[in-house]
Order: structure tokens, then sequence, then C-alpha cells
């Protein structure tokens, strides 16, 4: 077998995310852990690997911060709350120091696994009360019945750490269990605020579905379900705290972003992107040459774009002279505006193209060019595909109204409403050319931009017209 170099806590620290794999760690015990793959890094402070120990597959997690006993500590007697509880739980396998100031502790590997935020992934553009959406949160919600019976919160509620494997739903991250008192049921206002947490990271149209879901909760919690409207009013707390907290992750080194900045440049990219894309962000341009150009305006430049057999659009905010140029250096630049609303929308289930890497060209505190990469939605432009003597097909006509509907609920206004910035793709009505997109925060604001874009909207079709009528009719007035 190949020899791994070994490494301690403080290697580890000091390597931050560039931790090579596989590498080996001595156990207290004298046993040797060979870390094979890293799933999870927070660096400085923990990894998450597949390793082998023993000849024996394990998940392994690696306490390495300055505080790293105490959060091995936590994650023992959490995974011990959940078993008393009788909720599945990964089974410890060891825990142990390590050299160097840090502690490992190691449980099963499940497999095969599937967190629920994979499934989810998969179910999370269907409508509010799909069948196999709703038969996917029942067990989970059930789940979470069943901690809140035990007396126990998980602080670090997502759909990530919670696991399916043969047939159960495992209970992970020991380190965020919570005793709300000890060998009895969480209070109604504890459950109430913790069962917000997750259901705010459903779209918000499955608010009105929540008679559906919490039957499933109660059942497992053995109380009866919080009250409707105390319950939408702590998830809506959560997710504005949520947006909120995303969108400040978005321009700043993360988990879910790797954000670099000079005096030269700033570039933030999706972390799970940056390999792919690190040939188009390290030069946009050549990207775009590369590719098939779609416009070449003077404010802007956007190409098709493929990399690796997936096809992405790159788009160039130009700068039309030196005037233009000092207008815009003192700004965000539309391409981070644009970066910012991609997400927003994201966060809030309107479909846009998933905003994958931002790039700016600076000049100390000045801004200049900027590029945007984004996923490629490859459909038709509602100018092309609805025809004007027609009212819109079913299909359409349901996607057209949801997607105002949601828009109009959130406040949020396009700017540039043009039937060629609608696009009809996978059943769904998408938004692209976000530079213009705003949230408002008052109704009187937001009651003026509507008006805007309304009028932008119906422009595009004959006065009179059967699709002109039915929008008309349908859209919201104000």
């Amino acid at each position: 077998m190949t020899a791994v170099a070994l490494a301690d806590a403080s290697t580890l620290r000091a390597a931050g995310r560039a931790v090579p794999t596989p590498f080996g760690v001595v156990l207290a015990d004298g046993r040797r852990l060979i870390v094979r793959r890293l799933l999870r890094v927070l660096p400085g402070k923990r990894l998450v690997g597949e390793a082998e120990i023993d000849g024996h597959r394990v998940l392994a997690k690696l306490f390495i911060g300055q505080r790293s006993k105490r959060h091995w500590q936590r994650e023992q007697a959490g995974l011990a709350a959940l078993r008393r509880a009788g909720i599945p739980t990964p089974a410890v396998r060891a825990a142990a120091p390590i050299a160097g100031g840090g502690h490992a502790l190691l449980t099963d590997f499940l497999d095969p696994v599937e967190s629920f935020a994979q499934a989810w992934e998969v179910l999370c553009s269907r409508p509010a009360g799909d069948p196999q959406a709703v038969a996917l949160l029942l067990p989970l919600l059930h789940t979470l019945g069943c901690l809140h019976a035990a007396g126990l919160v998980h602080a670090d509620l997502h759909f990530g750490n919670f696991l399916c494997h043969d047939g159960r739903v495992f209970v992970v991250d020991g380190d965020a269990l919570r005793v709300g008192r000890p060998g009895r049921p969480l209070s109604l206002p504890e459950v109430t605020a913790n069962l917000a947490v997750l259901l705010a990271q459903l779209p918000e149209a499955w608010d009105s579905e929540l008679p559906l879901l919490l039957p499933a909760h109660a059942a497992g919690a053995g109380l009866e379900p919080p009250p409707v409207p105390a319950l939408r009013e702590q998830i809506a707390t959560v997710r504005r705290w949520r947006l909120r907290d995303l969108l400040a992750k978005t321009v700043r080194d993360c988990s879910l972003f790797s954000v670099t900045q000079t005096s030269a440049r700033f570039t933030a990219v999706a972390r799970a992107q940056a390999g792919r894309l690190a040939a188009v962000v390290a030069s946009p341009d050549e990207a775009i040459g590369s590719g098939r150009t779609l416009k070449d305006g003077g404010t802007s430049t956007v190409a098709r774009v493929v990399v690796d057999g997936r096809p992405l659009l790159v788009k160039r905010y130009n700068l039309k002279g030196l005037g233009h140029a000092l207008g815009r250096a003192l700004r965000p630049s539309r391409a981070w505006h644009s970066w910012r609303a991609a997400h927003l929308l994201q966060f809030l289930g309107i479909p846009t193209p998933a905003p994958l890497a931002l790039i700016e060209e600076r000049l100390g505190p000045l801004r200049r060019r900027a590029w945007l990469v984004s996923e490629y939605c490859p459909g038709a432009n509602l100018l092309s595909h609805l025809a004007a003597e027609r009212e819109p097909p079913a299909a359409e006509a349901c996607a057209i109204l949801q997607l105002f509907a949601a828009m109009h609920r959130q406040r949020i206004t396009h700017g540039d409403l043009k039937a060629m910035n609608l696009l009809w793709h996978a059943g769904q009505v998408w938004l692209i050319d976000l530079d213009d997109v705003v949230q408002h925060r008052s109704a009187a604001a937001h009651s003026r931009a509507w008006s805007r874009d309304r009028a932008r909207l119906l422009r595009n079709w004959p006065v009179g017209s059967a699709l002109y009528r039915w929008l008309d009719d349908r859209l919201p007035a104000v």
C-alpha cells in the first residue's frame, strides 16, 4: 500500500482549505487513521472526510481549532443524546485526541446514503404541495418532532444534517444538539422557533401547505401542532435573516463562495464550481472570444461558452467611454448587482439561471469592467414563444401567473421587463438580465416600479390582442 504523509492538528490548521489528500493522523491510542477524501472543510477548525482505520471505512470528524476539545466533547454528547432518545445516528467507532492539539471522532460510514438536501434539490422546483415533495418532507418533520419530544434542539437545522439510509432518517452533527429541558419535551415556544428554522428553507409558497406537513411533526413530538399564524410569523423572520446572511456570504470567502481581492481585481465564485471555472475566471475575455456571441453592444457583450461539456453564459459589462467609466467607478458594478439579484431570486424560489462567478476589474477603490458567469438557459423568449393572437397555453399561463405572483408578493421588480428577458424552459418562466432588479422596502415604491414593469411587458404585444387582454386582466394591478 502506498505510504501517505502524516499530519497533526497544527499542520492541518495551517493548511487552511488546501489540505492534500490522502493524509494520515495518529490517534492517541497509537492507531493510524488514513483520510482518503474530504467532504467538508472549515479552515482551521474542522475537517470531515471519508477515512480508513484498522481496515474499516469510517467517517472522520477532525476537530483542529483552538477549542477543539470543547467541540469534540459536545459532538459526542449530542450523538449520545440522540441514541438515548432512540433517534438513528451513526454509531461512534472511536474518539481520541490527535497530536498538535486536535481531536478525532470516528463514526460508521453510511453507504449508500442520501442527504435530504440532495433529495430536495431534485424536487425543490415542484409546486407547493407536490405529492413527491410532501412524501420526502413528512419523515423529516416526524424526525424533528422526535427530537423535540426528547427535549432536543438542533441548532444547525438544515436539510444536509438529515440523512436517508436503509429506509431510516439519521440525524448528524451532534455538536449542534442542545438539550432544552432534560427528560422533558420542549415548550411550545421552543418547538415553534426550531420548527420555523427548518420550514423557512422551503419556498414561501409552501407556507400555505403547512396543514399537510404539521401532523407529521406533531406525531413525532406527541404534541399539538403550533398555531399556524404564529409559526408563519416565525418562518418569515427566519427567512429574512437567512436572506441577509446569504447575500453577505456571496461576496466574502466562506464555505459557499471562494472570494479573492487585490488592488486590481475582485472575484467571487461558487466554491463548488471554482475548479471547473478556473480558466474562465482567470481570463473571461478569452472565454467570450472562444464562445458563440449572442450580443455585442456598447454596454454589454454576451457569449455562450461550453466548459466541460456544459453550456454557460459569460456577460461582460462594458464601459462606453471616459464619462461612463467615471460615472460607474465608485458604484457597485452592474455585474455585482446582477450577481446579488440572482442569488436573491434563487433564494426566493423565482426561476433564474444559477449565478456562478463575479469578476470585477479594479483600480484601488475604483471599479472598471466587470463580468458575470451564469448557467445558460436554453429556453425560448416569450416574444417568440407566445402568439399575440392567442391566450397562452395552460402550462405557460400557470407559470406566468406564478412568476408574477411571487415577484409581487416579494415586492420585486425587474426594471426592463421586455418579453425577451422572460424565457420558457422546463415548465417555468425564467427571468434573465437582472441589472435593474430591485426588492422594494415600501409598498409605494414597489407600486410605482411595478406599474412601469407592467406597462413595459404589455408593450410587447399589440393593444387589444388576445394575449395583451389576457395579461392585462390577470397581472396584479398595483
